[in-house]
């Protein structure tokens, strides 16, 4: 089995069927105010690259780059099927995304999730990011954990 990373359209069945996953767990964990999630449209902007993992063909995960526009950029939506977990999908989908942060010249990468996910939180924390107050448009929640990766 061979995982895949490439950029692609969010806008296919597959992808699709990963957001709403994604979708149905953040609810599953948060009220709808602690939700920051961005729809299909967002996601199709020319300062988003979107990233899709994929293995022997099937969709099987997706994470996004969204250039703030301030020399950041944010991840969103990154999410594995469960089925998938185990072959080091999310690894390889924030190594591509910090490959291209690079490449865009970006100066950090950062992000916000949820505290009821620890498994997400320490992934990220693996790869170095640390946590900052709030950034961007988000307001402080006590649900929600920021975090940041500074570039070379």
């Amino acid at each position: 089995m061979s995982v895949t990373i490439a950029l692609e359209t969010p806008r296919q069945d597959g992808v699709l069927r990963l957001l709403d996953m994604s979708d149905a767990y953040a609810q599953s964990l948060y009220p709808p105010e602690s939700n920051h999630l961005v729809d299909v449209s967002t996601l199709e902007k020319p300062t988003v690259s979107f990233f899709v993992a994929r293995n022997e063909g099937a969709i099987v995960g997706c994470c996004a780059l969204v250039e703030a526009g301030d020399g950041t950029g944010e991840i969103k939506r990154m999410f594995v099927d469960p089925d998938a977990r185990g072959l080091k999908v999310a690894s390889k989908l924030i190594d591509a995304l910090e490959t291209t942060a690079a490449e865009k010249k970006l100066q950090a990468v950062r992000l916000e999730t949820g505290i009821y996910q620890p498994e997400a939180i320490a992934l990220y924390r693996k790869y170095g990011y640390g946590e900052i107050e709030a950034f961007g448009s988000y307001l402080p929640d006590p649900l929600s954990l920021f975090m940041e990766k500074r570039l070379p």
